[in-house]
């Protein structure tokens, strides 16, 4: 990691934060609402369709134009917490796993924001390890307990942690 973006992780964080929250206190438009993904929504990043796949997903929202979905929470958080991010984000969130199946799941959304993650348990998502979102900690806690991992809240997860990169990339057999 280099300074620079050693720097600048805390800013991204708390600018996001400031943003998501000013739009709660009434400062700027309310966040939108979530929107329930269909049987033929695609992932923004790579166009695989979010039914096929287990696992949390995600969407963003932004103030110019409609949500776009992920079939992984590793993409969610590589989109947030990308320097080049131009687009304003108004709203993000993921399903709570603890409601949700991970085999299928439907709706279940919360705000990734002040959602807990699990990172690095047994469970795989669309690319392979990803992160298992929940509401409450208590949830997050149990999962780990069960699956491994370790119980992070958003502001904890780096852009290091979030890498699209796949397995291959850490597989050093390869």
């Amino acid at each position: 990691m280099t300074f620079r973006t050693a720097a600048l992780r805390p800013l991204r964080a708390f600018s996001l934060a400031l943003m998501l929250a000013l739009a709660a206190c009434g400062e700027a438009p309310p966040s939108p609402k979530p929107v329930e993904a269909g049987d033929e929504t695609a992932c923004a990043l790579d166009g695989m369709l979010l039914r096929d796949y287990p696992g949390p997903k995600a969407q963003l929202q932004y103030a110019e134009s409609e949500p776009e979905f992920y079939c992984d929470t590793v993409e969610m958080f590589s989109m947030l917490l990308r320097p080049e991010q131009a687009r304003r984000v108004v709203a993000a969130y993921t399903q709570d796993m603890a409601r949700a199946d991970w085999n299928e799941p439907r709706g279940q959304w919360i705000d990734a924001l002040r959602a807990f993650y699990v990172r690095g348990s047994g469970m795989m998502g669309s690319m392979g390890p990803t992160f298992a979102a929940f509401s409450r900690r208590e949830d997050a806690e149990a999962f780990a307990q069960k699956h491994g991992g370790k119980v992070l809240r958003f502001e904890e997860v780096t852009p290091e942690m979030a890498d699209l990169r796949g397995g291959a990339h850490h597989d050093e057999r390869m």
